[in-house]
């Protein structure tokens, strides 16, 4: 699995294709309170790549190449009146990340990554512009990451702060988490994850804090993923997570797939 503090080593590589899906009728409003709402969709086709430059240095690629939101049609029983159904076909925020390898070759291992959060997604989508494949602004990200390997047992751990600078008058947020992971006969892999972020409140209050992607979103939200290794080389991966509470988000499980291959380009 890739990831974590672990430089992944010079020309080595790993593409992993990804499948996530979240519907839901049911939103964390800015106050934090789960509200009904017209049923929502995301569903996001995604590249994730990393490559080592060399035995410190990753670069990272996360490509959504293609994003589909949706909002489903309504009738409404005493009326009559019908609102369509809405959808947005596009390409979705891209990231581009650098880690740097502190600390390794020990058994704590320390990273630090910067990450540019790339605008290429759509922001008014839909015939009432309010469908969304990103949020317009360009971010940067600063992380810090430490992991563990408990060799020769099986089992590793993370934990990770990041700070998220946000353009456009979005707020900043501060972010945390932390992973810890079990590996089976060397084939299969289970990882619990939790994953953290607080908003600074820091923006402008022009900016929406409503819909797919807003501003000041917060949550708190834990995940299961389920790796399997067909090979030295190839695998497949299950996940699925769930905010317990949180502010301008879905409130609904995120489903996700995923095909991965690892290699060397020496």
């Amino acid at each position: 699995m890739a990831g974590g503090a672990w430089p992944i080593g010079k020309r080595r590589a790993y593409v992993k294709l990804g499948q996530n899906a979240i519907v839901s009728p049911l939103y964390f409003s800015p106050s934090g309170e789960i509200v009904d709402i017209r049923t929502t969709s995301l569903f996001t086709t995604s590249l994730y790549m990393e490559y080592g430059l060399s035995n410190r240095l990753t670069t990272i690629l996360y490509l959504p190449f293609f994003v589909r939101a949706t909002l489903n049609e309504v009738q409404y029983r005493q009326s009559g009146r019908i609102d369509k159904g809405e959808m947005l076909n596009a390409i979705g925020d891209t990231d581009l990340s650098f880690k740097y390898s502190l600390i390794k070759d020990k058994s704590m291992l320390l990273s630090v990554t910067v990450l540019f959060g790339l605008p290429l997604g759509e922001t008014r989508g839909g015939a009432s512009g309010i469908l969304q494949s990103g949020d317009g602004e360009f971010n940067q990200m600063v992380r810090v990451e430490a992991s563990r390997s408990f060799y020769p047992k099986p089992i590793y751990v993370s934990t990770y702060l990041g700070f998220n600078n946000r353009t456009k008058n979005f707020s900043d947020d501060f972010r945390a988490g932390a992973e810890v992971g079990y590996t089976l006969r060397g084939k299969l892999t289970g990882i619990f994850k939790l994953d953290i972020i607080q908003s600074f409140f820091n923006g402008s209050t022009a900016v929406a804090d409503n819909g797919i992607f807003s501003n000041n979103t917060e949550y708190i939200a834990p995940s299961i993923e389920i790796g399997y290794s067909l090979n030295e080389k190839f695998g497949i991966s299950a996940t699925a997570g769930f905010a317990l509470s949180g502010r301008n988000i879905l409130a609904s499980p995120n489903l996700g797939l995923g095909l991965y291959y690892k290699f060397d380009a020496n």
